[in-house]
């Protein structure tokens, strides 16, 4: 039975916790010994046992919060779905926002931006950024497996896969490419104005006249696919390329080609154009239905006033038992 506790336990480590630990002593008069994280084939099975605690989480959120909330509120089929998946996403959105946000300000990333790039690459990361990682790459595989739980319908997977896979490019090719900084800087950025659209569009099913959320949403994504842009050509097309350490080393994680920063940019200027397009044409639809609303209220207003008009003609010319009025009756006699 030992033996056995012993062998399960090497492996359960290696699900749960954190692998490759490297320690740092700094100099100094109080020398102290620090902690940081490189990534590595073993990351995998982390990622896989982070993975299903996700599956659990959403479990848990859909029966103990969304459902009770859908059975109050009595959604239709569309509006059910829609409502679940900005439940679970604004929860996770809200998570990873604050998580990330606390990260750049104990790492002063946001105070000295010059340490995206300076220094590449960055192997090393603190335990915090390594397990955010972890943890944002096993959400987003979770979803895989959440599109058959969920029983999303056909037309709609198509749709989630994109998304999903962009995720999983963009977080995996960060991490791998040890552009873990600049990564951790946009997916804060991203997820604030997700988490704006997922909670706005909460509060538009409790009442459809508050629609102020979609409107401040819109200008910040706007404004985030600016920034989006312009962090990434100012690290990987002006600092990476000025950078002191150049070429290509695989065991040193230095990945500093001209090939790789033209690769880096490009995904990440597609994906900007892609979620712009879906953008627009999400606002032309808009457009396009209140227009479509505003056309049948006018055309409903003139038929219910000659509805009025008739039935007030009606009521001079015939009594109420259906018999002519005295003044009918004589314009016949006449």
């Amino acid at each position: 039975t030992v033996c056995l506790l012993q062998v399960t336990s090497k492996f359960a480590v290696l699900f749960i916790t954190v692998q490759y630990n490297v320690t740092i002593s700094t100099n100094g008069p109080d020398e102290t010994a620090v902690n940081h994280f490189h990534h590595g084939i073993k990351d995998l099975a982390t990622v896989f046992f982070y993975m299903l605690v996700a599956i659990i989480m959403h479990a848990i959120i859909q029966e103990y919060v969304l459902d009770k909330i859908n059975r109050k509120k009595h959604f239709s089929k569309t509006k059910h779905s829609k409502f679940n998946e900005s439940g679970q996403l604004s929860a996770f959105y809200l998570f990873s926002f604050g998580w990330g946000a606390s990260i750049l300000l104990s790492e002063n990333f946001l105070s000295n931006p010059v340490t995206l790039w300076e220094g590449y690459p960055h192997t090393l990361m603190p335990f915090q950024m390594k397990f955010y990682f972890i943890c944002q790459l096993g959400y987003w595989l979770h979803a895989l497996p959440e599109l058959y739980f969920q029983k999303t319908k056909k037309e709609d997977i198509p749709r989630q896969l994109v998304y999903i896979f962009l995720y999983l490019v963009h977080i995996a090719g960060a991490y791998i490419l040890n552009l873990n900084r600049l990564g951790l800087v946009l997916l804060v950025l991203h997820y604030f104005v997700e988490l704006l659209f997922h909670v706005s569009r909460l509060v538009y099913f409790s009442n459809e006249n508050r629609q102020t959320g979609f409107t401040i949403w819109a200008v910040l994504f706007v404004l985030g696919r600016l920034l989006t842009l312009s962090l990434s050509v100012l690290t990987v097309g002006f600092g990476l390329a000025t950078a002191e350490n150049q070429g290509f080393d695989l065991a040193a994680g230095n990945f500093n080609v001209l090939f790789v920063r033209i690769t880096v940019l490009a995904a990440i200027c597609l994906t900007q154009a892609f979620m712009m397009w879906k953008f627009i044409n999400f606002q032309l639809r808009r457009w396009r239905e209140h227009a479509q609303a505003q056309t049948l209220k006018k055309k409903q207003v003139p038929s219910k006033s000659k509805s009025k008009k008739d039935k007030a003609n009606g009521v001079n010319g015939v009594n109420s038992h259906g018999a002519d009025s005295p003044k009918a009756k004589k314009e016949k006699s006449s």
